[in-house]
């Protein structure tokens, strides 16, 4: 009876024994995933509008009034901002050249030159702003003053480099006493700030 209790208890033994090598052999310690850190994001341009800024513009310009008349414009303009936040506030002037022919070519716009105000809103690379202007254009028939208004939208490629695009309502009440004269300007516009 011994006997056959020996090997009773050495078959338990052997079958109870050999469990964890049938579940799958001895458990290896649990190591946790390691997870790649995130990259680091691309510093967008500043969004800081304050300073200096010169470059160019080109355009197109509709003259309509007494006399009418449209083509190509390009320009010089430069300017300083100040940026409080999400309101930028400025100054620009800006002289733009024109070969426009007006009334079927009995006389041509030469050049406009504008002195402006420019309030903003920042949207980071963005600028968008609203702008108005004392203006005086001047054609073979002479020069006179006026005023303008318009919208625009600057955007910072760089830190240093921007483009945008502005569109202009220009007012000359009774120009050179002939009459009243309205023009509308389109630009596109590179500056670089400094």
């Amino acid at each position: 009876m011994k006997l056959m209790t020996a090997k009773v208890a050495a078959a338990a033994l052997a079958v109870f024994g050999a469990a964890p090598a049938l579940a799958g052999g001895p458990t290896e310690a649990y190591v946790e995933p390691t997870v790649a850190p995130a990259p680091a994001p691309v510093a967008a341009p500043s969004a800081d509008w304050s300073g200096f800024y010169a470059g160019g513009q080109l355009g197109y310009g509709d003259v309509g009034g007494v006399v009418e008349g449209s083509g190509f414009t390009s320009g010089l303009i430069a300017g300083y901002r100040a940026d409080f936040g999400q309101f930028v506030a400025g100054v620009e002037a800006n002289y733009d050249w024109t070969d426009i022919d007006l009334a079927g070519g009995a006389a041509t716009l030469d050049n406009v030159a504008r002195l402006k105000l420019i309030g903003g809103y920042d949207l980071g690379p963005a600028l968008v702003y609203g702008t108005v202007a004392a203006a005086r254009a001047e054609s073979s028939l002479g020069s006179d003053d006026g005023y303008a208004y318009g919208v625009g939208m600057d955007y910072a490629v760089t830190d240093r480099v921007t483009v945008g695009a502005e569109l202009l309502e220009h007012k000359f009440d009774n120009y050179l006493g002939v009459g009243d004269v309205d023009a509308t300007t389109f630009n596109t516009r590179v500056g670089f700030r400094f």
